[in-house]
Order: structure tokens, then sequence, then C-alpha cells
């Protein structure tokens, strides 16, 4: 193959956004010249750098926003930048796609301006931002219709699109008027080579039996007040003070959480490490003896696949997880199923699995079996270069 693709992403910059990196080393290992316009990151500030064969132009981005005026000021400076260095691209190496990774739903804007080229548009749907709106602002409205109908405009500029899992095809159809034939399920299974088994650090647990880990953004809608008021409850209601809590990861949210631990109590017990390179990850992971995934249960969260549930299945990890649509088709019986938004419940089936070593043994080697064979990268990316040869066959 020789097709060259523009990949666009905004929230992450790549090669820390696992699923963007992942797509574009496999689709230059099978042929394919890829370039990657995305913001610049801590650890990843230069403006140009090529790495395993992928060109990646960065950018600067504004901090995050929090509110209408801070997504006006992100969103509008990345469309700046990404066709800034989308003009360069093309001029420089050239491409026949854009293929662009939400959130946010409007890099069809970009893709517009290269149409009388011939170049196309294809829509990789990571979040799905209406439900994710409502996850953050817990309200609809005339901000949450801009969603929808950016949605609507992206599905209907995009000549095919990548989903995650089922749940976003039908959204993809029936929300979007996509044809079913159009749409691949690309889910982001994880690569087994990063995510090395190893032993435990000892260490890690500060002098206690059990390690509860987790691993993922700490935002507004990823539960975490969930999983403190579950360790809150195992300390003081069940009496235990055997179990230590490693959160790994960092977001918008990571120095409220912190102060909330402490101020529950348990700041004592719970690690929070910020946003970590894959050997701190790792060690916490290994060292674990369960993890956790305390998304609440929201329209978003339902319908979403998280990578982190996949991640901890590939490292073995049993799971306490709330009962979600696309959580509970991941894991299976790798998990237990708290019931959604319970903290209580979540605690006690936390101390539950941590007391039935067999159990554990069990979902452990059930979670890794079906990463191994059936959801690692190297199966779940067949999606991927399915739909990039139909299209470079036939165009």
């Amino acid at each position: 193959m020789n097709g060259k693709i523009l990949i666009i992403v905004e929230n992450l910059p790549v090669p820390f956004d696992t699923r963007v990196w992942q797509e574009a080393t496999t689709l230059v290992e099978n042929g394919y010249t890829v370039s990657v316009i995305c913001p610049k990151g801590k650890g990843y500030e230069k403006e140009y750098e090529k790495l395993s064969g992928v060109h990646i132009y960065r950018h600067d981005l504004p901090a995050e926003g929090s509110g209408f005026i801070g997504y006006v000021k992100e969103y509008g400076a990345a469309l700046y930048h990404e066709l800034r260095l989308a003009k360069k691209i093309y001029k420089e190496i050239g491409f026949d796609v854009i293929h662009g990774c939400n959130p946010p739903d409007d890099i069809y804007m970009i893709a517009k301006r290269f149409r009388k080229y011939g170049v196309k548009y294809v829509f990789d749907h990571h979040d799905i931002c209406p439900e994710l709106f409502e996850a953050k602002f817990g309200k609809k409205g005339l901000l949450y219709k801009s969603q929808t109908w950016l949605e609507r405009q992206t599905y209907r500029n995009c000549t095919f699109a990548f989903v995650t899992n089922e749940s976003y095809k039908k959204i993809a159809i029936e929300r979007g008027g996509m044809d079913p034939d159009k749409v691949y399920v690309l889910r982001s299974g994880p690569k087994l080579e990063r995510l090395r088994l190893q032993p435990p650090k000892e260490s890690l647990k500060g002098g206690r039996k059990y390690m509860v880990g987790y691993l993922g953004v700490i935002g507004k809608q990823e539960g975490i007040q969930y999983l403190l008021e579950a360790a809150k409850y195992i300390r003081e209601e069940l009496k235990r003070d055997d179990i230590c809590y490693g959160i790994v990861g960092g977001g918008t949210s990571l120095e409220e959480m912190k102060a909330l631990s402490v101020s529950m109590g348990i700041g004592d017990i719970v690690t929070f490490t910020g946003r970590a390179p894959d050997d701190v990850m790792l060690d916490y992971l290994n060292t674990a003896d369960i993890c956790v995934n305390p998304d609440e249960y929201n329209p978003m969260n339902d319908k979403s696949t998280m990578n982190k549930v996949l991640e901890y299945m590939a490292l073995g990890k049993p799971i306490v997880q709330f009962d979600l649509t696309e959580g509970k088709y991941s894991a299976r019986e790798a998990s237990l199923y708290a019931k959604p938004n319970d903290a209580v419940d979540m605690a006690k089936k936390i101390v539950e699995l941590l007391d039935n070593e067999e159990k554990r043994k069990e979902m452990s080697s059930f979670g890794r079996k079906r990463v191994v064979e059936e959801l690692s990268w190297e199966h779940t990316s067949k999606a991927l270069l399915e739909g990039y040869n139909a299209f470079f066959r036939w165009n």
C-alpha cells in the first residue's frame, strides 16, 4: 500500500494516546505513510519528530476547558493549529485521507478544506460527545444540542467510520445515518508486549496485605469519588485496615481527589501517582491484588468501552466495577459487578474478592485468556486494516 493518511487528535499527545499510537504504527507497518497532528503534553514538547516511521506534528493548546468560554478557547485554538499544520503536511508529505479522532466532533471542518483536492474524511469515534457533555455538566440544553448537531455533521461528512464497540455502531447508524457496511468496529485492544507481566513490588503496599489498583483519567465523570467512598467504608465500617489503594493517572480533578481523600481520613492508604510512565504504571498494576473501574453509570459510560478494563485483564487482574453494558461485555467473568453508583456495594465486592484467593485466580485466568485470544490489538486491529485496505482498493 502507498496510501497517505493524516491522523488528527486533539485531547492527548502522541504517542501518549495509546489507541492513536497503535493505529498509526500499525498502518505504517502495513505500508501506509502516516502523519499525526496532536497537542503538546508533558514529555512530548517537540513540535516535530519521526517515531517508528510516524511523522508527528505537535502544537500548543490552552489549558483544558472547564466551562463554555474555556471550551471555545480550547477548540478554537486546536482548529487553528490543525488547519495550519495540515496545510504544511499536505505540501511536504501529502495525504489522501484525514482520520479525525474525537472529542470534539469538529475535525471534519478541517477535512472540508481539503475536499477540493480529493481528500476524504474518516471518523474515528472515541467518545460519544453529547453523552460526554451530559456526564460533565449534568444537564441538556442548547450546548447539548450543539453536540448532537456536530455529531450528525461529522457522520454526514465522513466516507466511513471506525467505532469502539457495538453500542457506538448503533449510534452511528441510528443517529448518524451511516450505512452499516461503512462502520467498522475497531476495539481499543491492548498490545500485550506493552503490558508486561512482572513480579509485584511489595514495598508499594506500605506494609499492608492487599492493594486495590486503578488506572485512568482523574476527571469529573470517572467516578474516583466512589472508589474513595468505598475505601472509607471498608476502613471504618468493615474495620479493615489491611488494604491500600494505588491510583495511577492524571486529570483535571487530580488535586480535588487528593484533597478529598485526606478530608475523608484515608489519605494515608491512598496513593495518587499522577500521570505516570509505563514502568510506574506496570509496577502498580502488577502489585495490585485486584483492580477497579469506578466509572459511574450514565448514558456515556454505559455505552463506552474503557481501555483500563482491557488493560487490567491483559495483566491478569480480577476486577470490580459497576454493572455497565460495555464494561460487562469486555470483562464478563473477569469481573464482579456492583450496583450502579453504589459505593457501599462496591466496597463489599472489593472485600469479597480480596478474601477469596481461589476466585481471584479463576477471574485472572479468564480475563487474561480473553484478551490474548480475542481482544488484544493483534486481533482487534484487523478492522483498521480491513477498512483502509478496502478504501484504497477502490479509490
